[in-house]
């Protein structure tokens, strides 16, 4: 059973940084796509961040050069490093994982390629 869990989350005065982790168990998830989504109350779920097996990232276009999405294979963990935060990135920001590769998923900023959840994170950015 895949299992993804969260944690980092926090408040932060605006400017601050933050670092979220998601440690996933399941081996059919470890070669897949990873990503970082987030939601605010009366909001879609929206997409953040992408990060392939092989390493290629993907950013939403108002975090581009602020976060950084990594992961660490051999410890099956993605983290989601958050710099210069600003009010409007609060929000509950989850882990998602796709047993497919970059070449077999639909597309990576679509929640609905993703099979896995985490439980969410919530993230507080007070100005």
């Amino acid at each position: 059973q895949v299992q993804l869990v969260e944690s980092g989350g926090g408040l932060v005065q605006a400017g601050g940084s933050l670092r979220l982790s998601c440690v996933i168990s399941g081996s059919t998830v470890s070669s897949g796509v990873m990503g970082w989504f987030r939601q605010t109350p009366g909001k879609e779920r929206e997409f953040v961040a992408a990060s392939t097996w092989s390493g290629l990232k993907y950013y939403e276009d108002l975090v581009r050069g602020r976060f950084t999405i990594s992961r660490d294979n051999a410890k099956n963990t993605v983290y989601l490093q958050m710099n210069s935060l600003k009010p409007e990135d609060t929000a509950v920001y989850y882990c998602a994982a796709s047993p497919r590769t970059f070449y077999q998923i639909r597309s990576l900023y679509a929640v609905s390629s993703y099979d896995y959840w985490g439980q969410g994170t919530q993230v507080t950015v007070s100005s």
